[in-house]
């Protein structure tokens, strides 16, 4: 995943460059990159196939999707998180922290 915002005007021969310059990883592991733009309703998704590159893109019509903004709240993400991801759920961020001091 690529934190912050990605001009995703941008096509397969571009995101590999920031995948292997900005990112500092091979493009040709395996590995799937993320990238979203500005509004987070939009994901693209690049990856190395054996023979080339594959570029992916999902548009979200009504939500956003949560998304992180430092290189510090990226994470690696197993395949059943992508799924969350693509449905919204919010994995980077914890429950809101409430503190009370009776039950009454």
């Amino acid at each position: 995943m690529r934190p912050g915002v990605t001009d995703l005007r941008k096509s397969i021969n571009t995101l590999a460059m920031i995948v292997e310059g900005k990112m500092k990883k091979d493009p040709y592991e395996e590995s799937l990159f993320l990238f979203c733009n500005r509004k987070k309703d939009k994901l693209k998704m690049l990856y190395w196939d054996r023979s080339g590159f594959c570029l992916w893109q999902k548009r979200l019509e009504e939500s956003k999707f949560p998304w992180p903004n430092t290189e510090e709240e990226v994470q690696k993400i197993p395949v059943e998180r992508f799924d969350w991801l693509l449905n919204g759920i919010d994995f980077f961020k914890e429950h809101k922290k409430l503190k009370y001091k009776k039950v009454s």
